[in-house]
């Protein structure tokens, strides 16, 4: 099922206290949009906007690459990033369960001719290396030439361990394939995780890093790796049309986020854990949380009801079923989360 079915427009004319969606729905905050209104631009595909080189350097930087590359969506960075390390005919090895494979429309396949290999999760979110190791084809015409694994952290709000993930990727460098990280929200598996960009991102070859979720910009991804594939990936990126001009209103706003909003990420896992906590005390369905995502799931029927009902209280879900995903981030305060867990309560009678 589309992942964003039924949630158009929900928000629209309420009078919204808390909009748990997602955490794409964050608004520039006020020095926020100074920044972007100081920003100064130039055109990008000339490679002449201050704003976004100094972007695409520091984050490099912080992750221990050679150079980045700012692009305008997580999808389109994925993107890139695939094409780079793979021809026309060659296969990544992808999480079953991954954004890449589920919700991208299968682009690399598509637009690349890449061959999608699946591979189960583990329960924590991430892939067993012994996965890995059997998904790789052996050297034979009948098959395609398995070129890339594509991890993901987080992954259903679940941070997949250093360790674990250095297992899968040690595994496919052992068989000659390169290594990609799906980090749409790289910071919160970092802030989880408590280990360092670098250590994350060291375990890649190539990283993507989305600035519009819980860090707060407006649009944009960055992705990093090293100097040779992120030159092919900047002219996949004019290809595929995400050759932005004066695109330093929006770096600008990256660069804001990740230096102002990265420490907040780790309010955001609190305040999930005491919706959790909330949701979990009332009795009124299984509940699971991981970071900044809370997954409740209510009795079978049970979920439109109670999407409607906390409209009417100024509280947005999505409604997904038979499980709702309940998203945290930087526009939910201790006050709409009290507000939100009253809202659960007086539906619930709690």
């Amino acid at each position: 099922m589309n992942q964003y079915a039924g949630a158009e427009g929900l928000a629209r004319g309420r009078n919204v206290i808390c909009d748990l969606r997602s955490d794409t729905v964050t608004r520039p905050d006020a020095e926020m949009r100074r920044a972007m209104a100081e920003a100064e631009v130039g055109d990008d595909v000339y490679g002449e906007d201050p704003e976004v080189n100094l972007l695409e350097a520091e984050l490099a930087e912080r992750l221990g690459k050679e150079a980045g590359l700012f692009l305008p969506s997580g999808t389109m960075s994925n993107l890139a990033a695939m094409l780079a390390h793979c021809a026309r005919g060659d296969e990544a090895i992808v999480g079953a369960g991954y954004h890449v494979f589920l919700h991208e429309a299968r682009g690399a396949s598509v637009l690349g001719g890449i061959a999608l290999s699946p591979v189960p999760l583990t329960d924590s979110g991430g892939v067993a290396a012994e996965a890995v190791a059997g998904a790789v084809q052996p050297d034979d015409p009948h098959c395609p030439v398995s070129r890339l694994l594509c991890l993901e952290n987080t992954t259903g709000g679940r941070a997949v361990s250093l360790a674990e993930t250095r297992a899968a990727a040690d595994a496919a460098r052992d068989a000659g394939l390169a290594v990609h990280l799906d980090g749409a929200r790289f910071f919160n598996a970092v802030t989880a995780l408590s280990c360092t960009p670098e250590d994350l991102a060291g375990l890649a070859d190539s990283a993507s890093v989305c600035l519009s979720k819980g860090l707060g910009a407006p649009a944009g991804s960055v992705l990093v790796g090293p100097s040779e594939l992120i030159d092919r990936a900047r002219r996949l990126r004019k290809m595929l049309g995400g050759g932005m001009r004066q695109a330093g209103v929006l770096a600008a706003a990256g660069r804001h986020a990740l230096a102002r909003n990265v420490a907040g990420l780790a309010d955001d896992h609190r305040r999930a854990e005491a919706l959790a906590a909330a949701l979990a005390a009332l009795g009124a369905g299984s509940v699971q949380q991981a970071t900044n995502m809370v997954f409740f799931t209510p009795e079978a029927g049970a979920g439109a009801p109670l999407s409607a009902a906390l409209a009417e209280l100024g509280v947005i879900v999505s409604p997904q079923a038979p499980t709702m995903r309940l998203v945290l981030h930087r526009d939910i305060d201790d006050i709409a989360l009290d507000l939100a867990m009253d809202a659960f309560r007086a539906h619930f009678g709690g």
